[in-house]
C-alpha cells in the first residue's frame, strides 16, 4: 500500500484561542445574527408603513368627519408630519445604504416623536383632570415591543422616554393655560404607558437570547455563520466570517442525512476537500477549512468570488467574443493542467463550474469550482476513486462519450472533451447537443457529429477557433489532445486569444457590472448576494453548488 497523496482529514472543533478571542470580540455574543437582523429590518419597514397609512386616516377623517373637532388648530399639521416622519423612516429603512443595526437603532429613536405628536394631539385642548382613557402610546409602545424589538437596554430607555411624552404633553397644556392634574396625578393617570415599557422589553429579551443560542450553534471550528445565502437537496451555502482574521468565507453544509450511507459517503466528502486543497493554481477555487460539527454535518470553507459564473453570464449578456472565449478558456486549462499533473480528472467542467470574477485589480479571472466528482486517474490497489464508480455521474450536457458508455478506463481527456462543450457554449449560447430528452442529449454525445460553432451563430468565429472545439469534441479520446498542458499550448497557439486583455475586460466589467468594477474599500461590506446551491444537473446523486456572491457599496 503505497501513501496517499491527500493529507489525512482534520475535524475541527473550537478550540481553547477561538473560544478566547471570542469573549474578546463582543460583536459575537451581543448582535444578532445578519438573517435575523435583516428579518427585524423588515418588520420595522412595515410598522413605519402601517404607520402611514393611520397618520393618513385620522388626517382624512380630522378633514371630512370632525373639521371643527377637539384635538386642536395643528392637528392636521401634526398628522401631515406623522405620516411624513413615517414614510421618511420606512424609506429609509427599504432602500438605505446603512448596515441593520444603524438602521433598527433609527426605527427605536423615531418611536419617540411619533409618541410626541400624538402627546400633543391628546393634551391640546382642555381634558379631564382625574382619569382619561388608554392613550394611542400605550398601544404603540406594546406594539412595537412584539413586532420589532430591539436590545432590551435600548428597548427599555425608548419605551420609558416614550411613556413620558404623554406627561409631556401635559406640561405644554400647563404651560399654555389649561387645567391638568398635579405631577404625581399625571403620572399615575398614565401609568399604562410605563407598565407596556417594561413589558416591552420581554420579547425583545427572548429575541436576542434566541439571537445568542443561534450564534453558538452556528459556530463552525475558527468560523462564524453570518447569514444564509441560499439552499438544496444537499444542504445549505452560508456566508460566514473568520473569528480571528475576520475574513469572509463561503460555508457548504452537507445534511446529516445525506451522510447516512455512512464512510462512503463521508468519505467521497472529506476527498472532496483534500483534492481541492490540494491544488494551488491560482484558477482553481481554494479550500481554507473542513470539518464536521457535533451533530454530523460536514461543511466546507472556501474562498469568496466577485463575479458570475459563466452559465449565468452567457444567460444575461450573450454569447462571448471568440477572442474572450479563448482567453477564458486559456485559463481553465491552467487549472485543470495542475489537477491532470497530479493524476486528477475533475470530470465535472461545466459554465455553471468556472467563475468568471475580479481578482484585485484583474478582470475576467477564471477560477473553477465543484471538485465533487473528480477521480484519480490511474486505478490500483492503493487508490482509491474520489467518487463511486459504478454510477453514472456527470451533466448530461458536458459528458464525454467514453464516460456516458462507462468505459473503466476514462482519462483526463474527458475534460478536454468537457472543455470543448464549455468553449461552445460561450461562443453559441446554445449546447453541442440541444435536445430536450437526457437520453436523447446522451446518445447525441455518444454518436452524432457536432455542427462548427460558427455554424450555430451570427457571430464572426475565426477558423481556427472553430478546429480548437472541434479537436476537443471528437468522439474516439485518442484523436483529442491528451491533456489539458497540451490543449493550454493549442489555445495559446491561437491569434485570437491575443485580441483580448485585461484593459477590454476592464472596460467590459464597467460597462455590464459597475458594481464589481472597483476593488473593494477597506470598510464594512455590503453584501448583495445570490446563491446557486441547488442540485446540480446530473445523472446520479451529487453535491450542491458554490455560492455566487456579490459585492456592493
Amino acid at each position: 500500500m503505497t501513501e496517499s497523496i491527500f493529507p489525512q482529514p482534520k475535524f475541527l472543533e473550537p478550540g481553547p484561542r477561538a473560544q478566547e478571542v471570542s469573549n474578546l470580540d463582543s460583536y459575537w455574543t451581543t448582535t444578532l445574527p445578519e438573517d435575523l437582523l435583516k428579518e427585524q429590518s423588515i418588520r420595522l419597514q412595515l410598522f413605519y408603513a402601517v404607520g402611514v397609512i393611520l397618520w393618513a386616516v385620522n388626517f382624512a377623517m380630522d378633514i371630512h368627519l370632525a373639521p371643527q373637532g377637539d384635538r386642536g388648530p395643528y392637528r392636521s399639521l401634526i398628522e401631515g408630519f406623522g405620516a411624513a416622519l413615517a414614510a421618511a423612516v420606512a424609506a429609509y429603512i427599504r432602500f438605505g445604504r446603512s448596515n441593520h443595526p444603524t438602521k433598527i437603532r433609527l426605527g427605536v429613536a423615531a418611536i419617540v416623536p411619533h409618541a410626541f405628536g400624538l402627546a400633543l394631539l391628546n393634551s391640546w385642548t382642555q381634558q379631564p383632570t382625574t382619569m382619561r382613557p388608554i392613550s394611542p402610546i400605550t398601544v404603540l409602545i406594546l406594539l412595537f415591543g412584539m413586532l420589532a424589538p430591539a436590545k432590551p437596554t435600548q428597548m427599555l430607555a425608548a419605551g420609558l422616554i416614550t411613556a413620558s411624552m404623554d406627561p409631556l404633553g401635559v406640561w405644554i397644556a400647563h404651560l399654555r393655560g389649561l387645567a391638568t392634574p398635579a405631577l404625581l396625578n399625571t403620572f399615575a393617570m398614565f401609568y399604562p404607558n410605563y407598565v407596556c415599557a417594561v413589558l416591552a422589553v420581554a420579547p425583545s429579551r427572548v429575541l436576542h437570547r434566541l439571537g445568542r443560542h443561534i450564534r453558538e450553534a452556528r459556530a463552525l471550528g475558527s468560523y462564524q455563520l453570518i447569514e444564509r445565502l441560499g439552499e438544496g437537496g444537499m444542504g445549505e451555502v452560508w456566508l460566514a466570517r473568520h473569528r480571528l482574521l475576520a475574513r469572509s468565507a463561503a460555508i457548504k453544509l452537507i445534511r446529516p442525512e445525506i451522510l447516512s450511507d455512512g464512510a462512503r459517503e463521508l468519505g467521497r466528502f472529506e476527498r472532496e476537500a483534500q483534492a481541492t486543497a490540494a491544488l494551488t493554481s491560482p484558477h482553481t477555487i481554494r479550500l481554507f477549512d473542513f470539518g464536521l460539527t457535533g451533530d454530523g454535518t460536514f461543511y466546507y470553507a472556501m474562498e469568496l468570488l466577485y463575479g458570475r459564473d459563466l452559465e449565468s453570464l452567457v444567460r444575461n449578456f450573450g454569447p462571448l467574443p471568440p477572442a474572450r472565449v479563448m482567453y477564458l478558456i486559456c485559463q481553465v486549462c491552467r487549472s485543470l493542467a495542475e489537477a491532470h499533473a497530479m493524476g486528477l480528472i475533475h470530470r465535472d467542467i461545466k459554465p455553471a463550474n468556472i467563475y468568471l470574477c475580479r481578482m484585485g485589480l484583474e478582470y475576467d479571472f477564471a477560477k473553477v469550482l465543484d471538485f465533487g466528482l473528480v477521480k484519480r486517474e490511474r486505478r490500483d490497489e492503493a487508490t482509491a476513486m474520489v467518487s463511486a464508480e459504478t454510477e453514472l455521474m456527470g451533466t448530461p450536457g458536458y459528458m464525454a462519450p467514453e464516460a456516458i458508455l462507462g468505459h473503466a478506463d476514462i482519462d483526463r481527456r474527458v475534460d478536454v472533451y468537457a472543455v470543448g462543450c464549455v468553449a461552445y457554449f460561450l461562443l453559441t449560447g446554445e449546447r453541442v447537443f440541444g435536445a430536450a430528452n437526457m437520453m436523447t442529449v446522451l446518445m447525441q454525445h455518444v454518436q452524432e457529429e457536432p455542427m462548427p460553432p460558427s455554424h450555430r451563430t451570427e457571430l464572426q468565429i475565426p477558423r481556427e477557433v472553430d478546429e480548437f472545439v472541434l479537436a476537443c469534441l471528437r468522439k474516439d479520446p485518442k484523436r483529442r489532445p491528451a491533456s489539458a498542458e497540451e490543449l493550454l499550448q493549442m489555445a495559446s497557439a491561437c491569434k485570437t486569444a491575443d485580441l483580448w486583455d485585461q484593459r477590454a475586460a476592464r472596460k467590459w466589467w464597467e460597462a455590464h457590472l459597475p458594481h464589481l468594477a472597483t476593488p473593494a474599500k477597506a470598510s464594512t461590506p455590503t453584501w448583495d448576494v445570490s446563491a446557486r446551491c441547488g442540485p446540480a444537473e446530473k445523472v446520479g446523486p451529487w453535491t450542491s453548488g458554490f455560492t455566487t456572491l456579490r459585492k456592493t457599496r
